[in-house]
């Protein structure tokens, strides 16, 4: 993993770099917002009821009652209209569309937000030269994101009655790529020189919270798989399921690698014992930093870490125990990018003294994709 993505390190942040990189920021809360709308299209069952990808004309609504009915004769040649919806008005339609369109909409201002300030900071020369290539890369991204939006929805138009939960979970991943990596971007630009710590198991550290990172996109995948498959529907006790610690069925499917990607018992409880495994490591790396010189900054960061990580156990058990309601399980989504983020947060922080950093300050010094 990329963790050490570097910009050059002033001695005080300049106008220029604040200015750029609050707006990563609002790039990055905007992404979340994305998340949340996404996560609530998704449990409404909206995320097929426009059957047209027209990433420029498709940016206005219907405007006029035969527009509403085109649009309703489309949806209602799919599965899910004829097996689940069948009989449902034309209002009623409009309730799911508007979810699925403002979803849409969203996708394209984020793009907006993020071009126009692009071209603007571009001209203007308040760019560093070594940043361009890496926002001409997340442009880019974000444009192959709504092409894989689309194809995701596309698989629930013929032989389905909802989305491929393979392809949900890479539109989901990618969606989460592109905001770690603009934050991650603005994390160095506005706070390029955090208060540091001791180098003494400093580099054990830092791979021990890279492996927590990597954990946490790990259960933040299979999460994906949950939602694709609505698993968070059934076995709603905790910490048993069913009575079982294991369920009974957890290897009904054959061959056996079937089950952690289409068995809804397996999809659940691997979920769960992913989530249980993170909370575990923040306790972990918390207690290690404890025992760790490390500047206050960084014990900060990873109290933050912990605290984040016991709302979102909390959140995700209350979601399930309460079958899904549509707010709490967006709010558990959104939980896990913030999740994520704090553990970035506290990546960022770890970082050695001056004096054991000035031999490789040279390198730093070049700009970007210095690696651990």
């Amino acid at each position: 993993m990329n963790a050490s993505l570097t910009v050059s390190t002033p001695t005080s942040l300049s106008p220029a770099d604040r200015s750029v990189g609050l707006w990563l920021m609002s790039c990055c809360a905007m992404i979340l917002a994305m998340a949340v709308i996404g996560a609530i299209t998704r449990l409404t069952e909206s995320g097929l009821s426009i059957m047209e990808w027209a990433p420029v004309m498709g940016t206005l609504p219907p405007l006029s009652d035969t527009e509403w009915q085109r649009m309703f004769a489309l949806y209602r040649q799919i599965p899910e209209y004829q097996q689940i919806n069948a009989g449902m008005s034309l209002e009623e339609f409009k309730t799911i569309f508007w979810w699925e369109y403002i979803h849409r909409l969203w996708g394209r201002l984020i793009g907006v937000v993020f071009a126009v300030p692009f071209i603007w900071f571009l001209i203007r020369g308040k760019l560093q030269r070594g940043l361009i290539p890496h926002l001409i890369v997340m442009f880019l991204l974000g444009g192959l994101q709504g092409g894989l939006g689309w194809y995701m929805v596309s698989s629930g138009f013929a032989d389905r009655t909802d989305v491929s939960q393979y392809r949900l979970t890479a539109h989901l991943l990618l969606a989460i790529a592109i905001y770690a990596y603009i934050l991650w971007i603005a994390f160095r630009l506005l706070a390029p020189k955090p208060p540091a710590s001791p180098a003494v198991t400093l580099s054990g550290l830092r791979r021990a919270v890279i492996g927590l990172i990597c954990l946490l996109l790990v259960t933040i995948a299979s999460g994906g798989f949950v939602a694709g498959l609505n698993a968070g529907m059934i076995y709603n006790t905790f910490p048993l399921m069913d009575g079982d610690w294991i369920p009974s069925d957890y290897a009904a499917l054959s061959p056996y690698l079937l089950n952690f990607f289409e068995n809804i018992a397996a999809v659940q409880f691997n979920h769960r014992a992913l989530a249980m495994i993170c909370a575990a490591v923040v306790l972990g790396l918390w207690v290690w930093s404890r025992r760790l010189a490390l500047s206050d900054a960084a014990q900060n960061a990873f109290s933050l870490l912990l605290a984040g990580v016991a709302v979102q156990v909390m959140l995700g058990i209350s979601t399930l125990l309460l079958v899904v309601p549509i707010w709490l399980g967006a709010l558990h989504q959104a939980g896990a990018i913030l999740l994520l983020s704090l553990a970035f947060w506290v990546l960022h922080h770890l970082r050695s003294a001056p004096s054991e950093e000035a031999g490789a300050r040279d390198e730093l010094q070049k700009g970007y994709g210095t690696a651990v």
